[in-house]
């Protein structure tokens, strides 16, 4: 029969034990309960392995890395991503080329805007003494700044020259336009002055027509506000298909890594975590359509700038193209910059809330 026994405690674990004080375990279990003990140092938390802080720099090589990612994926599907940017270059381009037309209209109407005047239009035929006589008396009125008076030779000359319909005028007997007052100001007439001062040149003599020219840069305002306000409705529904251009571009990124990112969910990785390289993919998204939308805006206007400075010709003004400047240019970066981050967040908002890491 065996006679050995099991020993719970060795002999030099019970004189330990024998020599601590009776009342160090119960001390040490007060310190826990009352919370006087001291907090654990990072060295001795839950996992040891974790870095008390991150270094310096961790912050930007991680959303550098995501950047990196994301610009890969762009590369890797390069007819998808440039259909994204043509739609979202069509979206964004409409609204810039309406807000180009307005600033040019607004520019239009402020630099006509001290040269609006009056034309008076005399009978064909018309005595000198009687246009010199209304030349003379609106000189002397206040705030008339010029009268210039165009005789009926003159105006012929003017005719032939700018006219293609000038040989025609051979082939009739004598001279038939009429000589014509150009009365300028110094100061913008308003509506009802001006209709007044028209009202009364028509019941001079010989006079047969009366021309208030501010009457069509009030025409040129109203159409500058109509564009203005057209513009807003149009960037309002464009920008929201711009949106949805890029949430369904996301979402596809978004279904080619699921796996990925089921495995980051079930490590305890967070929605914010998740979705920030999908963030980079909707600002390169937007970032391209813009680039795409200044180069339509452009293409647009080198089109359309020699017969539109050949019509500003006619009138006597000079073509001064404004609103396509490099502020418009960074301002539309960053609306499709913007534009493209809200349907990346879109997309991965509704993604990210349903995903199911045990599928």
């Amino acid at each position: 029969m065996n006679n050995s026994r099991t020993e719970t405690n060795p002999p030099a674990l019970e004189e330990a034990a024998g020599d601590e004080p009776a009342g160090a375990g119960a001390a040490l279990q007060d310190e826990v309960t009352t919370g006087t003990r001291p907090a654990p140092t990072p060295e001795q938390s839950a996992f040891p392995w974790e870095p008390a802080r991150r270094p310096f720099g961790t912050f930007f090589r991680n959303h550098f890395r995501e950047a990196r990612e994301s610009l890969a994926f762009i590369a890797s599907a390069v007819g998808t991503t440039l259909l994204v940017w043509l739609l979202m270059g069509i979206a964004l381009g409409l609204p810039a080329g309406l807000y180009v037309l307005q600033a040019n209209l607004a520019g239009v109407a402020e630099g006509w805007r001290g040269s609006a005047g009056i034309s008076v239009y005399f009978q064909p035929g018309a005595e000198a003494s009687v246009t010199q006589d209304l030349a003379e008396r609106l000189r002397t009125q206040a705030g008339v700044e010029d009268v210039r008076l165009i005789t009926a030779d003159e105006a012929l000359a003017e005719f032939r020259d700018y006219g293609d319909l000038a040989g025609a005028v051979e082939l009739l007997d004598g001279n038939p336009l009429p000589a014509t007052l150009r009365v300028s100001f110094s100061a913008p007439l308003a509506a009802q002055a001006a209709e007044a001062l028209s009202a009364r040149l028509g019941q001079e003599e010989a006079v047969q027509d009366v021309v208030v020219e501010s009457a069509w840069l009030e025409r040129v305002a109203s159409l500058s506000a109509l564009v203005q306000r057209l513009g807003w409705v149009v960037a309002l529904v464009l920008g929201a298909g711009a949106v949805l251009v890029t949430s369904s571009s996301v979402r596809v990124a978004l279904e080619s890594r699921l796996d990925e990112l089921r495995v980051l969910k079930l490590v305890g990785g967070t929605d914010p975590f998740m979705r920030r390289a999908f963030l980079y993919l909707g600002c390169l998204y937007g970032l391209g359509g813009a680039v795409f939308a200044a180069m339509i805006v452009s293409l647009t206007l080198f089109t359309v700038e020699r017969p539109l400075a050949r019509l500003l010709a006619t009138y006597g003004g000079d073509l001064e193209l404004r609103g396509f400047d490099a502020t418009f240019v960074v301002v539309l970066l960053g609306v499709g910059a913007l534009l493209g981050v809200i349907g990346s967040m879109v997309a991965c908002r509704q993604r990210l809330r349903n995903l199911d890491i045990l599928a």
